[in-house]
């Protein structure tokens, strides 16, 4: 059984604007697994063809959308370094003005990155204690970063 391209290729178009909601992009994104499709023929003569080629075009969208979160998280990491240190500097002088219990919670927790189990191992709290000293920790800082 050989693959219709011209049928196919609508359905595979269809599908893919679904995904990215982009004509021009869907279109390249079609083209481009039909490429891939036929370069790969080792699979065209096993049978369903059809699926290889949804797969294929799935596969497409979901690195479209991987490359454009990339580049979003890109973006924001490239904002104007004099910020990034004020906003550091604000919330060490935040967790500062915090009770030291809660600056060694915050301290092991965001900059450490020690687990739930790891913290009360240093110290000695239990899970339920750990879970509601954050919770307060957090809303602390956020009450005063906001006066910041």
């Amino acid at each position: 059984m050989s693959l219709d391209i011209n049928e196919q290729y609508d359905k595979i178009y269809r599908y893919c604007y679904f995904k990215v909601h982009n004509r021009t992009l869907a279109e390249d994104l079609t083209q481009e697994a039909f490429l891939k499709y036929f370069a790969q023929t080792s699979y065209i003569h096993r049978g369903k063809q059809l699926a290889y080629l949804y797969t294929i075009a799935r596969n497409l969208c979901i690195d479209h959308y991987r490359k454009r979160k990339e580049e979003t998280l890109n973006e924001e990491v490239a904002e104007n370094p004099m910020e990034q240190v004020e906003r550091a500097l604000y919330v060490r002088m935040a967790v500062e003005k915090l009770p030291e219990e809660m600056q060694e919670l915050i301290l092991l927790k965001y900059v450490n990155q020690l687990s739930v189990r790891e913290i009360c191992a240093v110290t000695g709290l239990s899970r339920s204690s750990e879970y509601r000293l954050e919770k307060v920790a957090l809303q602390k800082l956020r009450v005063l970063l906001r006066e910041e």
